[in-house]
């Protein structure tokens, strides 16, 4: 074990009792679950299924959701434990498993944190054949744990930035130890590739974004149809996943264009639903979907969790929150798969593939602020044609990897059945 492990498995160590005073505060804060608060100390009385197990761990609901068609090609004969780190990815999850028809072979528990006893003690306990992590959760403890039992790792949609390669280039023996020691790396680009192999990751394959490969998100047949009766041929647009300062900026365009729009209906979106009701009393205690409350002419807050299928079938001019003041942009594959014509403001690192391709497609436009915000929800209200021009364009670009969770799948089976063939 290299000096930097041994320092960050002592100083883990050594903030147990830390750590568990911070586990009560977020409970009291509403960001844990008070009754499962032992699972992120590796303790968790629900019997281990018998068989071969994956254990798949994602951070949150972006990652998670682009990983359940993997888990859709895998064989019923291997039970996934699905680990995530927040309340939203559980609430979300708890929805969605069921709805994919997976509750059988899948369950969800809340990750332990990288602290070597709590590690050590899930992993003894559900006794994994693989441990699959997605996209950058690289976790020294945890990857140590799993070395010392032999259980292979891999890491999936695995991304890798300028600015985090050069963050690991300081501690290169550190970055070749834990990078180095994934069986299989499957990078969303050639770029990620070639980062992820500079540090030291020794079987990597650059397979393509797993986001380009989700399902459409679902929505309730029955609630899409009264919404859609409701609204009729309202002039409607969205912003989705907004972010604080996002919101100030839609109702800004909701006021210029509701002048020329009458009964223009902007749904706002929050990517964390509970600051609806902050939002909604800042916006002139505007409607929100949470409390029951239908929309009218005017700002509707569309403050619920998991109906994000639902408002992208209902909206199709669609504005991604976090690419203004917040930044880093959110994920416009969603609404593309949905036919959505798709806006985005000039900062979506975080996105930055995915812009690139629905952009060249000609299904996603950059605007540069609010101003340039207005002008194309403006131009997409008076021109139907171009607007589902647009969208057409996205739905095609964003099912370019629609064979990329069977073939993951299948080398997850792979490393299983190599595994136990030791």
């Amino acid at each position: 074990m290299s000096a930097p492990a041994r320092a960050w498995s002592m100083a883990a160590a050594a903030a147990a009792p830390l750590l568990r005073v911070l586990l009560h505060r977020r409970v009291a804060a509403g960001k844990e679950v008070a009754n499962r608060l032992p699972e992120r100390r590796g303790i968790d009385p629900t019997p281990r299924p018998e068989g071969r197990l994956l254990w798949l761990h994602a951070a949150s609901i972006g990652e998670a959701l682009s990983v359940l068609p993997v888990l859709q090609a895998m064989p019923a004969d291997i039970f996934t434990l699905f680990t995530t780190g927040t309340m939203t990815s559980a609430r979300l999850l708890a929805q969605r498993i069921p709805a994919e028809g997976l509750e059988a072979r899948v369950m969800h528990r809340f990750v332990p944190l990288d602290v070597p006893a709590w590690v050590a003690r899930f992993l003894d306990y559900w006794r994994p054949d693989l441990a699959a992590f997605v996209e950058s959760e690289i976790w020294p403890n945890t990857l140590a744990a799993c070395r010392e039992r032999q259980i292979p790792t891999v890491l999936l949609n695995a991304r890798m930035s300028v600015r985090s390669a050069a963050r690991w280039c300081h501690v290169p023996g550190f970055a070749a130890e834990l990078i180095g020691g994934f069986a299989w790396i499957a990078a969303q680009s050639q770029a990620d590739a070639r980062r992820l192999a500079s540090l030291g990751g020794r079987h990597v394959e650059a397979l393509g974004n797993l986001k380009f490969a989700a399902t459409d998100l679902p929505a309730d047949p029955a609630e899409l149809a009264r919404l859609a009766t409701l609204l009729g041929d309202r002039p409607r647009w969205l912003a989705a996943s907004t972010h604080p300062g996002d919101e100030e900026v839609v109702a800004a365009v909701h006021q210029r264009l509701a002048q020329t729009h009458p009964g223009l209906l902007t749904a706002i979106v929050p990517r964390h639903p509970e600051r609806g009701a902050a939002i909604a009393g800042a916006l002139g205690d505007a409607p929100r979907r949470a409390l029951g409350q239908d929309p009218g002419d005017g700002l509707w807050i569309a403050d619920t969790l998991g109906e994000v299928g639902l408002l992208y079938r209902l909206f199709p001019i669609v504005f991604m929150g976090k690419s203004f003041a917040a930044g880093g942009g959110q994920n416009p594959l969603e609404p593309a798969r949905l036919c959505c014509a798709i806006a985005t403001g000039p900062d979506t690192a975080n996105f930055a593939d995915a812009v690139a391709a629905l952009r060249t497609a000609g299904g996603l436009a950059e605007v540069a602020d609010a101003a340039a915000l207005a002008v194309w929800v403006e131009a997409m209200l008076r021109d139907p044609a171009a607007r589902r021009a647009m969208g057409e364009a996205a739905r095609a670009a964003a099912g370019a990897q629609a064979q990329l969770p069977a073939l993951i799948a299948a080398k997850l089976v792979e490393l299983i059945e190599r595994g136990q063939r030791r």
